[in-house]
């Protein structure tokens, strides 16, 4: 299933094909598949290019998918379990070098997972990110150290056919694609006033 973006103004082609499904087919993204999206990752931003970001990720195949599973609220676990790779994005709140705080590092976070959910995208796959995850399960299960937090899930694959999914995930997956006004989200100047 492909639901590319009614965008106002021409993007990356990429970056239109990017969304978030939650049915996905049974074919495994192949390592080198994998690593190609990781590395776009590699390549984000961060701020003194610390690279605050850290990936667990499993596939659907090996014993520690289960793991995984448990780390996910329930609602999630109810779809994500048919996905062929589930992951957790993890941030080191302080810097590598001199260990003071990094207020930026989920930021630089979100920004690694942004290209390689468009990196994914350019290839035909496609990655779901998920804030419902029970952070604890997946600090224990996958031995995180405590110098870095979980920050979100994720479960990517190639599409597959909305109709394996119960509802309402069904009815939220055949949805179409929706975003505020442009107007609404940049301010140019101060809040509240108009040019």
């Amino acid at each position: 299933m492909s639901k590319p973006a009614d965008t106002d103004k021409p993007l990356l082609e990429a970056i239109a094909k990017r969304w978030s499904p939650r049915a996905f087919a049974e074919r495994e993204p192949t390592d080198a598949e994998l690593e190609l999206v990781f590395e776009a990752a590699r390549w984000a931003a961060s701020c003194f290019n610390d690279q605050p970001w850290r990936y667990i990720l499993v596939r659907r195949t090996e014993p520690e998918f289960a793991d995984a599973l448990a780390g996910l609220v329930e609602s999630n676990q109810a779809w994500a379990r048919e996905a062929p790779v589930l992951g957790f994005s993890l941030a080191q709140p302080s810097f590598t070098q001199t260990g003071k705080p990094n207020m930026h590092a989920w930021h630089d976070v979100g920004a690694a997972s942004a290209l390689l959910s468009i990196q994914a995208a350019s290839i035909g796959l496609l990655v779901h990110q998920m804030a419902g995850i029970h952070r604890d399960v997946v600090r224990e299960r996958f031995a995180v150290p405590d110098q870095f937090e979980v920050v979100a899930g994720l479960a990517m694959g190639w599409p597959g056919d909305p109709q394996q999914l119960a509802e309402p995930y069904r009815e939220r997956e055949l949805a179409p694609r929706s975003r505020r006004a442009l107007s609404e989200t940049l301010i140019r100047g101060r809040f509240g006033e108009s040019e």
